[in-house]
C-alpha cells in the first residue's frame, strides 16, 4: 500500500492512461526488441489498433523506430520495432580517486566509442574544464554520431537531491561541490549526477532485457576504491529526503575498527574496499586519508588476486578476510531490505571462484530465516561489462522510461 500524500499529488486526467500506455509500451520494446506490433497487443492484453496509435506516435517523436520485417511462413510480414538511438549518444562519466573514466553509448548503454581515461584533477575548476574539453573533442572528432542527449557523471559520495550539488566525496576530497550546474555551463549540455552505486541500480532496472529479472527488490554493491550501494525497491531507487538513503558501506561492523575515508571508524567500506585488501596482504595500515606510499601504489587487486591463483598463502588470507566481510556486510543488507537479487561488482568479483564460498558462509552466519542466503540470489558482473559507466549512462535515458506517477 502506498499512501496518497495530500499535499503533494498528481490528478489523472484525460490523458493519463494513454501516458501510461506509453510508458509501458516504451519499456516492452526497449527491454525485448526486435517486436512487433502484434506482440505488444499480445503482451499489453489490448487491441492492435490502440497499440498502433501509441506507437504510430512514439515514432514521430523519434523515440522508436521500424526496422526489418520478420519472416512467418504466410500472411502478413511483421515489422519489427526498436527503440530509435541512431543520431543519438550519450556522453559516460565515471569519477574515481585517481582517474575518470568515459564513454560513449547509445540511449541503452552500448558502446559506440570504446572505454577511454585521464587522471581525475582533485581540484574541481581544472577537473571541469578538463572534462569539458574531452566532451567538445569528442563531438568535434565524430559528427556521425549525431546529436549529443546529455552527460551522465557518477560520482564515489553523496549526491543532494536532483544531483545538484556532491555532498561529500571523501576520497575526492569534495564537500559541497556544484558539479552539475559547472559542468553544464561548460559543454551547454543537459547533465546529471548521481551516486555511483545508485546509478548502477537504475542501470540493471532500465538496461535488462526482458528475460532478466530487473525489477523488485534488487540491490547493488560495488566494491572498489569505496563501496557504493544502491538499493531498489518495488521497482523505484531508494533516495530518502537528502538522496543518500541505502548507505550500507558506512554501517559499521566494528565501532572500534579500522578508519574509514568517511571520518568514521569500522565502516564496512574500512573492510571490504581495495585499500583494506591491499592492507592485509601487506600486513600494515594503508590509511584512506593518506597518499598510498610509492613502492606499494602500483600494486592492485587484480596483482593480489594473480597471486594467489599462484600459491601466494598471503594473497590468499588476504582475499578470504576480505571476503568474510564481504560476506557479513551482505547479510545486514539482507537483513534490512530483503532483496530477491544483489549484484556484485568492482576488482574482487575477479577472484569470484576463489572466495564465494566464503562470502557465501558469512552471509548465511547472520542473514535471518526466511530472507537467508539461500533466499537470495548473488549475481556478479565483470569490470569489462563497465556497470558503473552503464549507470550513468542510464542517468540520461531513464527520464523517457520511468513510470508515469499519478497520486
Amino acid at each position: 500500500m502506498r499512501k496518497v500524500q495530500s499535499h503533494r499529488f498528481r490528478v489523472a486526467g484525460r490523458g493519463t492512461p494513454r501516458e501510461i500506455n506509453r510508458r509501458i509500451l516504451l519499456n516492452i520494446v526497449r527491454s525485448r526488441q526486435p517486436v512487433s506490433r502484434a506482440d505488444l497487443a499480445r503482451i499489453m492484453g489490448t487491441r492492435r489498433a490502440a497499440v498502433s496509435l501509441i506507437v504510430n506516435d512514439l515514432i514521430a517523436e523519434g523515440l522508436l523506430y521500424e526496422g526489418a520485417k520478420g519472416e512467418i511462413a504466410r500472411g502478413r510480414k511483421p515489422q519489427f520495432l526498436y527503440i530509435d538511438s541512431r543520431k543519438r549518444w550519450v556522453f559516460a562519466v565515471d569519477i574515481r580517486p585517481t582517474r575518470t573514466y568515459v564513454m560513449v553509448s547509445d540511449l541503452l548503454g552500448n558502446p559506440l566509442i570504446g572505454v577511454s581515461s585521464f587522471p581525475t584533477e582533485p581540484d574541481v575548476v581544472r577537473f571541469v574544464r578538463t572534462l569539458a574539453d574531452r566532451i567538445q573533442r569528442t563531438r568535434a572528432a565524430h559528427p556521425d554520431l549525431g546529436d549529443c542527449q546529455g552527460v551522465g557523471v557518477v560520482v564515489p559520495g553523496m549526491v543532494g537531491p536532483g544531483g545538484e550539488r556532491v555532498l561529500f566525496a571523501p576520497r575526492l576530497g569534495w564537500r559541497d561541490v556544484p558539479l552539475k550546474e559547472a559542468l553544464a555551463s561548460a559543454t551547454q549540455l543537459p547533465v546529471t549526477v548521481e551516486n555511483s552505486g545508485r546509478a548502477c541500480a537504475l542501470a540493471q532496472l532500465l538496461m535488462t532485457r526482458g528475460d532478466v529479472p530487473g525489477d523488485g527488490e534488487i540491490a547493488f554493491v560495488n566494491v572498489s576504491d569505496g563501496v557504493g550501494v544502491g538499493i531498489v525497491v518495488r521497482g523505484e531507487l531508494l533516495r530518502g529526503r537528502h538522496n543518500v538513503a541505502g548507505e550500507f558501506a558506512h554501517l559499521p561492523l566494528n565501532i572500534d575498527g579500522p578508519p574509514c575515508a568517511c571520518g568514521a571508524a569500522g565502516c564496512w567500506e574500512a573492510y571490504v574496499s581495495n585499500l583494506a585488501t591491499l592492507s592485509r596482504y601487506f600486513g600494515r595500515e594503508l590509511s584512506p586519508h593518506e597518499p598510498i606510499p610509492h613502492e606499494l601504489a602500483t600494486f592492485t587487486v587484480d596483482d593480489l588476486i594473480a597471486r594467489a591463483r599462484g600459491a601466494d598463502h598471503q594473497a590468499v588470507a588476504a582475499l578470504q578476510s576480505t571476503a568474510r566481510y564481504l560476506g557479513l556486510g551482505l547479510a545486514s543488507l539482507v537483513n534490512a531490505i530483503d532483496p530477491e537479487r544483489i549484484y556484485l561488482s568492482g576488482e574482487i568479483i575477479g577472484a569470484w571462484d576463489l572466495i564465494e564460498p566464503t562470502v557465501r558462509q558469512a552471509l548465511a552466519e547472520r542473514a535471518l530465516p526466511p530472507a537467508g542466503a539461500a533466499a537470495t540470489e548473488l549475481v556478479t558482473i565483470a569490470l569489462p561489462e563497465h556497470p558503473r559507466l552503464k549507470g550513468a549512462a542510464a542517468l540520461v535515458s531513464a527520464d523517457a522510461f520511468a513510470e508515469s506517477e499519478v497520486a
